[in-house]
């Protein structure tokens, strides 16, 4: 590799060719060449490695900041600048190119200008250029037999994977475009956040469709019921088969196989739906196989790209965008249906999860491992921490459930989706009866509990992440998140049978599922503390429990009303959230209890 570059303003394109030396009149070999190559070997030693062993972040400690007050950084042996000349740095990359030092020289004023670096940590081509004036730039290169009349440049155009770093006005240093130098383990961030957007996405359009598709397959409210069920049964199946499968084999494979998986069947559900109603629940029930994996794949993922300092912001942002899927599926799905019929949001929404799969592919690596282009500066400060990174080979199941903590998290799991989903799937019928809302008003203040736990989850992850910062201990900041994950919408769902206005009623249920995101921060990111290496199994068996929650919660609110009233639902969940935050401040814990 080398480190060159050659601007000229007739023809920035060109290169000197191989052999070729410039015409000049003056000396071109300086004494200061030889010292330069000294000072800077290793360096060269650095970048002459092979293709794909230096990343772009490796040279980043070489370079600095070019001003006239730093008159250390490069001293010319000619004439000082005249005013209003720049000075311009080019960073080239290449394979087979070898070379520590340029000599540039301007043909108009019959002068050699060598710029020559007296810092051993910086090494590259300086040119000197006069903005009103219009002159070709020659370059003799150094090769590694200290032969500086013999070059070795190729052309500007068969330069493959360069990088360049362009200096204006001494003002900074640009190395890279800023989406190479986004940090790579937020990008995995980004991709299972789009994950978890298309996954309920992909959920919440059926209770949309499901009202013209009874309309033209003449389905009774028991039939929609059952179809509406028919998820849960995959959904169920996978939750700790994907956590095994994850921690064995690495999250991206696993979550890879679920949105290309809940992808396929959601594409294929109005043709299972044209077939016969069988064909349609078998496929529902694919769907939930696919999605019932992708929690415990994304925290296997994240656990390890994810350093502690940074585990509830990341997890928090991720969880938001299952919220934020639901808000994006239920905006959406009425309008493709009334424009294009309801196969059409299948279609649509399904075949999002191609688009994701293919970056998916290119970018995502199950460690930071297994990661080439991953910086090293990056994979220091990910590998950093005591978290292990080896693969599982056996799930050692007597261990792990021998745990207090790990019970603290499959019971607070169950207490904690007892609330959140008898109030997501009863809040229109609640809107409707209690507040006497009409269905698009209800459907509309739908949308806002979703949106404030997006919000909030995050909120709750930055506060987190600053008290670990801080000095506080992860158990402590797990405990107080949790908390308010808990005793925040037990006093809101309690202040409902005082509102007097629906107004307020609605502020409740905002502000109780705002409190609630809370959790991400707590039991949500728990599953890494207490075990990064079993942190899928460990989601497997606690969001098992959540979804029963879900699946008994909901049956129960309608027996609970068949016989009472709204105010004994809200006190089940008033309770359920009460026993959790005890559980919860006993037996929970941030520290490691599983190797």
């Amino acid at each position: 590799m080398a480190i060159g570059g050659l601007i000229s303003n007739r023809n920035l394109g060109s290169f000197i060719d191989s052999g070729k030396v410039c015409q000049t009149n003056h000396a071109v070999v300086h004494r200061k060449g030889e010292r330069l190559y000294n000072q800077g070997k290793a360096f060269y030693q650095t970048l002459c490695t092979p293709r794909g062993s230096v990343s772009k972040y490796s040279y980043r400690p070489y370079l600095r900041a070019i001003s006239s007050s730093d008159a250390n950084i490069l001293k010319p042996t000619g004439r000082v600048h005249d005013e209003g000349d720049h000075l311009y740095l080019i960073m080239s990359l290449q394979s087979g190119i070898r070379s520590q030092s340029i000599i540039t020289k301007q043909r108009s004023t019959g002068r050699c200008k060598n710029y020559l670096s007296s810092n051993h940590s910086f090494s590259s081509c300086i040119l000197s250029r006069k903005l009103d004036k219009v002159n070709r730039t020659c370059a003799y290169y150094k090769s590694e037999d200290n032969d500086i009349t013999k070059p070795e440049v190729d052309s500007l155009s068969s330069i493959e994977g360069s990088s360049e770093a362009v200096l204006a006005d001494g003002n900074g240093l640009k190395v890279s475009s800023w989406w190479e130098q986004f940090p790579k383990r937020w990008v995995i961030v980004l991709l299972c956040f789009t994950a978890f957007l298309l996954c309920n996405m992909d959920r919440v359009n059926m209770s949309i469709a499901i009202l013209p598709m009874s309309q033209e397959f003449n389905w009774d409210s028991a039939t929609v019921g059952l179809i509406q069920s028919s998820f849960f049964w995959g959904y169920l199946l996978t939750q700790i088969l994907g956590g095994i499968w994850a921690d064995k084999i690495g999250g991206k494979r696993v979550l890879g196989f679920g949105v290309i998986w809940w992808s396929v069947a959601t594409i294929l559900t109005p043709i299972a739906a044209k077939i016969s109603l069988p064909f349609l629940l078998i496929m529902r029930a694919f769907m939930g196989i696919g999605e019932g994996v992708a929690m415990p794949a994304m925290n296997n993922i994240l656990s390890k790209w994810i350093p502690v300092s940074e585990r509830s912001r990341a997890l928090s942002l991720v969880y938001s965008g299952m919220y934020l899927g639901s808000v994006t599926g239920l905006a959406f799905s009425p309008i493709l249906i009334q424009k294009f019929k309801w196969p059409s949001v299948f279609y649509s929404f399904g075949s999002l999860g191609s688009i994701w799969f293919a970056l998916w592919l290119k970018k995502a690596y199950s460690s930071p491992k297994e990661d080439p282009e991953l910086s090293t500066e990056e994979k220091e400060f990910i590998m950093g921490g005591n978290i292990s990174k080896e693969p599982v080979t056996v799930i050692p199941w007597k261990l792990i459930l021998s745990k207090p903590p790990v019970w603290a998290l499959i019971i607070c799991h169950f207490c904690h989706n007892w609330g959140t989903f008898i109030l997501l799937t009863w809040m229109p019928t609640y809107y409707n009866q209690v507040l006497k809302f009409n269905l698009t008003e209800s459907g509309l203040l739908c949308v806002l509990p979703w949106l404030t736990m997006a919000v909030f989850a995050n909120i709750g992850g930055w506060i987190a992440d600053t008290l670990v910062s801080r000095g506080l201990s992860v158990t402590t900041v797990r405990k107080i998140m949790q908390s308010i994950g808990f005793l925040g919408p037990a006093f809101f769902l309690s202040q409902l049978s005082r509102v007097k206005t629906p107004a307020m009623a609605v502020l409740c249920m905002a502000c109780s599922q705002g409190s609630d995101a809370f959790s991400q921060s707590g039991l949500y990111s728990n599953h890494q503390d207490i075990g990064p290496r079993y942190s899928g199994v460990l989601l497997g068996l606690s969001n098992t429990a959540g979804v029963l929650a879900g699946v008994f919660g909901t049956a129960a609110t309608g027996y609970i009303l068949q016989r009472g009233s709204w105010d004994d639902v809200f006190k089940v969940a008033v309770a359920l959230y009460l026993v959790g935050t005890l559980i919860w401040n006993l037996f929970s814990t941030g520290e490691k209890i599983l190797d």
